[in-house]
């Protein structure tokens, strides 16, 4: 294992981790993001060589997204009483905590290893509208068996919703390849949260059976994503919440890449995975002069339900003050 550090500019810095094998980590601590997973020749990541994309939040390509990931109604949400309004940067909604997220912002290093990188994010009660002071820790590690991990951990000062996640778009044919389409996907699960038009979940948990959100044999992610659905006609494409399966760290999704035989596993300890398309992905040029159109990348994020502050029927996202965050998410690289 080694690691080297660089300056990506504007005041950011480049982590590369690699193993024995050759796979190599890059990341960032602006959001603390994966800039590029290259394994076995292929660049699976998308992103951008210029630190100004990360900081302008264009896509959240690879970053930590929070305090709240994915979308809250109305901007606004109730806690012990008391309302509490956050930007609205998604029609009426808030979307990734709003304007300022932490996917926009440089993050300070925890700490370094030879195969590990953790960075901190100092969160002073109010920020972005939420309660409570939050110091959390988003730690990378690449394994020697070609895996990812990423730990987030954090304890805030009072009563506030935590839901993060990681907003890594993979291309499994290289970032570089074009569309998504024909990549074969599986997700472990019979039930999802439909949305509405404005791609707030309607607060219901539905099965999958029958309709275009059923990946629990594995297909390629365009066969039905056309279909005459009313939440995929919204989004442009797959852009909702699936109820992961089981309890505890177990794998969740399974993605295989149609020309290199690469398949990410993922596994996660949260009860929900969105996926994403990359619907709204007109970006303009990614690493190494990349066009990222719609569906060149997708993303599976691991998370909470989407609005669960405000859908009592949903899994509280809600943290008490002193009580501890936890989050932790692997994705294993193989090759068929």
């Amino acid at each position: 294992m080694s690691i080297s550090i660089s300056d990506f500019g504007s005041g950011a810095k480049l982590y590369t981790l690699e193993n024995a094998a050759g796979t190599r980590l890059v990341l960032t601590d602006i959001g603390a993001a994966m800039v590029s997973l290259l394994y076995k020749g292929t660049d699976v990541l998308l992103g951008w060589d210029d630190p100004a994309r990360y900081l302008d939040g264009s896509g959240c390509l690879g970053a930590v997204v929070g305090r709240n990931a994915n979308r809250i109604s109305g901007a606004a949400f109730k806690l012990n009483g008391e309302t509490y309004t956050l930007a609205k940067n998604n029609g009426e909604n808030n979307l990734h905590s709003g304007p300022d997220g932490y996917h926009r912002r440089i993050w300070q290093t925890a700490e370094t290893g030879e195969n590990t990188v953790t960075f901190l994010m100092d969160s002073p009660d109010g920020d972005q509208g939420f309660p409570g002071h939050l110091c959390l820790y988003a730690k990378y590690v690449l394994t020697d068996t070609d895996a990812v991990e990423l730990t987030l951990i954090g304890t805030p000062e009072a009563d506030t919703p935590i839901n993060m996640t990681n907003h890594a778009y993979f291309n499994l044919n290289g970032h570089d390849s074009g569309d998504i389409l024909s990549h074969t996907l599986q997700i472990n699960a019979e039930r999802y949260t439909p949305n509405g038009p404005d791609l707030i979940p309607l607060g219901e948990i539905w099965d999958v059976t029958g309709t275009p959100f059923d990946f629990r044999t594995a297909h390629t992610v365009g066969r039905d994503i056309g279909a005459e659905d009313p939440g995929l006609k919204s989004a442009g494409g797959y852009d909702l919440n699936f109820v992961a399966d089981g309890t505890g760290l177990r794998t969740a999704a399974l993605l295989r890449g149609d020309n290199t035989g690469i398949t990410l596993t993922l596994s996660t300890d949260q009860p929900g995975v969105q996926l994403y398309t990359g619907n709204s992905l007109h970006r303009g040029s990614g690493k190494n002069g990349a066009v990222y159109a719609p569906y060149t990348g997708l993303c599976l994020e691991t998370q909470q339900y989407p609005n669960a502050i405000n859908q009592p029927a949903f899994p509280s996202c809600v943290v008490r003050g002193g009580e501890t965050y936890r989050s932790r998410t692997v994705w294993q690289l193989g090759q068929e």
